[in-house]
């Protein structure tokens, strides 16, 4: 009954949706993106600023990883968590680790539940959770 409401009883096949975009909240973006750049080896891809003395709007990312930064007041606020896949947890520990000034020493936890895991916390609060998934 819902279907035919909606008009899905009319679609031969669903429409497709791409991997989501997570938006963290950021104070400053300035301030932000030498965590992301330097640190993570996020790049920046655009910003956006709709014009001189408004908030920006960023997209940094890294392989398939993409995050949006954002100074906007209604995008959600600090302290926000993003999950990522990796392929091999172990070995962006391990970069991280050995980077130059790098601002945290994050653990690994081998016994994670969905895999290996280790966090950072961006200078916002803001959690990035990366974890090895297990092929099981």
């Amino acid at each position: 009954m819902l279907a035919a409401l909606v008009g899905r009883s009319e679609r031969t096949a669903p429409p497709a949706v791409g991997a989501g975009v997570p938006v963290l909240r950021v104070m400053s973006v300035e301030a932000a993106l030498p965590f992301y750049i330097d640190y993570l080896g996020f790049t920046l891809d655009w910003e956006h600023q709709f014009e001189p003395g408004t908030p920006l709007y960023v997209q940094v990312s890294r392989s398939q990883a993409v995050l949006h930064l954002s100074e906007h007041h209604g995008d959600g606020s600090p302290n926000g968590v993003a999950w990522f896949p990796v392929a091999d947890v172990i070995g962006l520990h391990t970069e991280l680790l050995n980077r130059p000034n790098a601002p945290m020493r994050p653990g690994l936890d081998t016994n994670a539940p969905g895999g290996p895991t280790f966090q950072v916390i961006d200078p916002y609060g803001n959690i990035l959770r990366f974890a090895q998934p297990s092929t099981t």
